[in-house]
């Protein structure tokens, strides 16, 4: 997303701090700052996808034979909210750049309503995994060696799908507090960094979902 200015638009002198010449170079060093941080994501999520790769590999029946124990429809579901949600940051952004108040404003709001949404499935389908017995360390039965291997597929499933369910919970927080800050019209085209940040993060998570989804709902459907 590439920011955009309007000739006759300034940014108010409190938006750009000290130790920057213009708002450009401090959009400029805010950019590089978030792709820096998503690198450390890509990272830290990249380990764990290692980790569920090698034991999809050794235990590649158990894995698919668990795989389908998981809800296809909820995750079909989810999978679609979040790719609107991409397309309303997207819009949340574009509005900004057009100062268009009022829809950023309403972008932001949908944003934030779809990514709860998504969290209220998310926990309602732990709800079932608990419901079903499937929750490793809590109530799954380890009575032989494949039950050892099924718990092996939930824990990843726990692991991945709650650290990405953590990341919405931030990003809607930073929308929050994005929708404050542009009901007190702070953002404009010439201004409007944060927007354009906190869409980037959002986008990542989303990107993060797109791949958990097969992984953990698509593993075992062709057998």
């Amino acid at each position: 997303m590439s920011i955009q200015r309007s000739a006759n638009a300034a940014p108010p002198s409190d938006l750009l701090a000290h130790q920057f010449d213009d708002i450009e170079q401090q959009h400029d060093a805010a950019s590089l700052g978030m792709w820096a941080f998503l690198a450390t994501e890509v990272m830290f999520f990249g380990g764990m996808f290692l980790g569920y790769a090698v034991y999809r590999y050794r235990f590649a029946g158990v894995f698919a034979e668990a795989s389908n124990h998981m809800d296809i429809v909820l995750g079909t579901l989810n999978t679609a909210i979040l790719i609107g949600s991409s397309l309303t940051v997207v819009l949340a952004v574009h509005a900004a750049q057009r100062d268009d108040r009022r829809l950023l404003q309403r972008m932001l709001a949908l944003t934030m309503f779809l990514g709860a949404i998504f969290l209220a499935i998310k926990f309602t389908e732990y709800f079932h995994k608990y419901e079903e017995t499937l929750v490793p360390g809590i109530n799954l039965v380890l009575a032989n060696e494949r039950d050892r291997q099924a718990a092996i597929f939930y824990s990843f499933y726990f692991a991945m799908s709650g650290m990405h369910a953590l990341h919405m919970i931030i990003g809607i927080a930073v929308f929050a507090v994005l929708f404050g800050a542009a009901r007190r019209g702070r953002y404009t085209s010439a201004y409007h960094t944060p927007v354009e940040l906190a869409g980037l993060y959002w986008h990542f998570v989303d990107i993060i979902w797109i791949f958990l989804f097969p992984l953990f709902y698509l593993l075992g459907r062709h057998q």
